[in-house]
């Protein structure tokens, strides 16, 4: 794969051979997600107890390595396995996004996504599934079997996270894939500016949240991060999504 660097306005950009946006960092604030849907993804440190959650955590796909970042400044006493099918991608990452080298806290595989959580017995407290070629197509992470697969690798607090691009079919196949695999225990946020669509899924035990408690839970997290997530619950109750006003996973 051919990966071009390049920046803007202060943002570094990562390319896989094409103008289309695979990563970025502001070079400013290099521990900031500067794109929006990694922020969406975030969203998922709303919707179990921030004390202690989560501990382990699953990363496919690394990109510019935002979502890694943001999780080892913020969340210390999580470990976070990241698989990326692309040696060069890693390098990338080291040398243009800051992304750390601490063996201890970041478990780094150069391998294909799907093959890992198939062949792995670990279990996780989160997933984030964002893997993409240059065509940005997901392939085999946007099948039934493979969410399958997330859903046996998550533990009793799992939560699994899902980059729904703004695909030219949409995204209904996959929400249909993905609620399948967890019987109907997942919801797609609304669609970003970007066009990308965050699913979000959960195994174990139930979430049960009022859209208050989550805005509660987004000031708290701004507080303590600088991550602002008041926009994606205002959009969310907007949505008329959750019955109720309660989001239930």
């Amino acid at each position: 794969m051919h990966i071009n660097i390049s920046e803007q306005s202060g943002v570094r950009y990562l390319h896989f051979g094409t103008s289309w946006i695979q990563g970025a960092m502001r070079i400013a604030r290099p521990w900031s997600l500067e794109l929006e849907y990694t922020r969406e993804m975030m969203a998922s440190l709303l919707l179990r107890d921030a004390g202690h959650w989560p501990r382990k955590v699953l990363l496919i796909g690394l990109g510019a390595a935002s979502l890694t970042k943001f999780l080892y400044r913020h969340r210390l006493l999580a470990h976070l396995t990241v698989v990326e099918i692309d040696p060069d991608v890693v390098v990338s990452a080291r040398l243009y996004f800051k992304l750390p080298e601490d063996a201890k806290r970041i478990h780094l595989v150069v391998g294909d996504g799907a093959e890992y959580v198939l062949n792995s017995s670990k279990k996780f407290d989160l997933i984030l599934v964002d893997g993409f070629d240059h065509n940005a197509r997901a392939g085999v992470l946007d099948t039934l079997p493979f969410y399958q697969m997330c859903r046996e690798r998550l533990g009793n607090e799992g939560v699994l996270a899902v980059n729904l691009l703004g695909r030219s079919r949409g995204f209904k196949g996959s929400m249909a894939r993905i609620c399948t695999a967890f019987e109907d225990r997942a919801l797609v946020f609304p669609s970003c500016e970007s066009g990308n669509a965050i699913a979000f899924a959960a195994a174990g035990q139930p979430i049960e949240i009022s859209l208050d408690d989550l805005k509660e839970n987004a000031l708290a997290l701004k507080e303590e991060t600088g991550l602002n997530l008041l926009p994606t619950v205002a959009r969310l109750a907007q949505a008329k999504t959750c019955l109720n006003n309660r989001l239930v996973l």
